[in-house]
């Protein structure tokens, strides 16, 4: 584990030996590199990765509406409608990160939380865990925006929740979890 909130659990045992791994480069938000892995035939590749910190994703639900928060994101260029979303801290549940980064975000305190689903993200080059939570029994609080967290709350109706997060411009983390709690009919 890492005290940055970076990848908390180990990796599981390699079924294809890996001969090397190389970390190329290390930056205060993500760690890139490759391993040089044997494949059945006998060949040897690299395969990259980037390593990016464990994340939770928030499903808010505040009466008969879900909490939404719109931001730009400059690595993309473009203004995103999106779950509320953050880096899970080291030791930390995806459950407590969703009521800290809610709480942080929004404004809205969580009474109740429950963890939809976690996942590995875009396994063919990323090395990168998220959370989905559920939160429910809401009461507004102080926002308390990070340094580089710009963004502006919303609420959006549940009933028009799958539409708003398939409208583009989307992401992969706010249609997932609008649709993990649409299919568990939590919505």
């Amino acid at each position: 584990m890492t005290k940055d909130g970076r990848r908390h659990e180990s990796l599981s045992a390699p079924e294809w030996p890996v001969r090397e791994s190389i970390t190329e480069y290390e930056t205060g938000w993500y760690t890139g590199g490759y391993d040089r892995v044997e494949q059945p035939d006998g060949s040897i590749k690299k395969y990259y990765w980037a390593e990016l910190a464990t994340a939770v994703v928030i499903v808010a639900i505040a009466d008969d509406s879900i909490i939404f928060v719109e931001q730009y994101r400059p690595t993309i260029r473009e203004t995103h409608f999106e779950l509320p979303a953050g880096v899970v801290e080291a030791n930390e549940s995806f459950t407590n990160a969703g009521k800290r980064e809610l709480r942080e975000e929004t404004g809205f305190e969580a009474h109740n939380t429950l963890l939809l689903e976690e996942l590995w993200c875009s396994t063919g080059a990323l090395r990168h865990r998220r959370g989905f939570v559920l939160a429910t029994d809401l009461k507004p609080v102080e926002q308390t925006l990070d340094d580089n967290e710009f963004l502006s709350v919303h609420s959006v109706p549940v009933a028009d929740a799958v539409e708003v997060a398939r409208t583009e411009p989307t992401n992969d983390a706010t249609l997932e979890g609008i649709l993990l709690a649409s299919e568990a009919d939590l919505l």
